[in-house]
């Protein structure tokens, strides 16, 4: 008998077995993929057809080209927005990775008990975003909240914190970083996979702390660093939506009109879906050029295992 006949069978099963394989895997992923579609690629692909439209929802779309495209340079609070969103994005993603760097750093030591701080620190960062936002908005009340309080305890006198237009996006920023224990959290796993016999021959060698950790733990780290960058800036883009709409609304002034809340207050409060379109894909392509700059950047400075560098 050929060897080819004895094998067709146990070939035959075999492919048998990968499309079963395959069919089951398309099973389990059919809801995100259908999810996907719905509530991200559709939505994508609608408001590409939006972008070119005059639409007020109760009112037919109508075609005006690139109109709304137009409109984005002679709107005034359009560049405000995007200078409020720049200044908080530049401000906080570092703080928040400093921040949270250094809290790993004191929580990345062997002692008795070191879970329940490492929980302490983690947990703000799950409060809900609401609940947050209303418990700093009764501390930064000027008339009776804790910050002001604070500040009469030392004889300074008193602030209008988030109502101030001055301090409104510090204020924010300070908030953001409440919640830096998710960034600690990420940034522990990254420390407790680098091998200590780096930092014991390092020892050995002389290696000074400070030595120890700009030559060994931050190189070493620099893949988490990125990661953490990346998302922290594609994040900060769109975060602080919430805290600017339930606590300020875009005042005063307009000092807290981060880009996402003009773009919900264009779709669902002045119904211009149109132009909310065109916020929103300006808003991609923002995001797509920072996130390519700094994959750009990172040849020189990011650190992986088996580079020859």
């Amino acid at each position: 008998m050929a060897i080819g006949a004895i094998d067709r069978p146990a070939v035959r099963q075999r492919r048998s077995l990968l499309r079963r394989e395959a069919r089951d895997a398309y099973i389990f992923l059919a809801p995100w993929i259908i999810g996907f579609l719905v509530f991200t690629a559709g939505p994508m692909i609608v408001s590409i057809g939006l972008l070119f439209t005059n639409w007020e929802i109760i009112t037919p779309p109508k075609f005006i080209g690139l109109g709304n495209i137009q409109e984005l340079f002679h709107d005034r609070l359009f560049f405000i927005s995007l200078g409020n969103t720049l200044f908080y994005v530049f401000l906080y993603v570092p703080l928040y990775l400093v921040l949270a760097l250094i809290i790993a750093l004191a929580m990345n030591v062997k002692l008795k008990g070191i879970n329940f701080y490492r929980v302490l620190y983690y947990l703000p960062s799950q409060t809900p975003v609401i609940a947050s936002a209303i418990l700093w908005l009764w501390i930064f009340n000027p008339e009776f909240g804790l910050a002001n309080a604070a500040l009469d305890a030392l004889h300074l006198p008193p602030q209008k914190w988030i109502f101030d237009p001055n301090l409104s996006k510090p204020c924010l920023i300070f908030m953001g970083l409440w919640g830096a224990g998710g960034g600690m959290v990420i940034f522990l796993a990254g420390l407790q996979g680098i091998p200590e016999n780096f930092y014991e021959a390092a020892s050995i060698d002389g290696a000074t702390t400070w030595g120890r950790f700009w030559n060994i733990t931050l190189p070493m780290l620099s893949p988490v660093i990125f990661f953490q960058l990346i998302i922290g800036i594609i994040g900060t883009f769109t975060a602080g939506f919430t805290q600017a709409y339930v606590m300020t609304g875009g005042g005063p002034e307009n000092s807290t009109l981060l880009y996402v809340l003009y773009l919900y207050q264009n779709a669902f409060q002045y119904f211009h879906m149109g132009y909310a379109s065109a916020l929103a894909w300006v808003l991609f392509l923002i995001i797509m050029l920072f996130t390519g700059i700094q994959f750009r950047i990172a040849r020189s400075w990011v650190y992986y295992e088996g580079d020859l560098k």
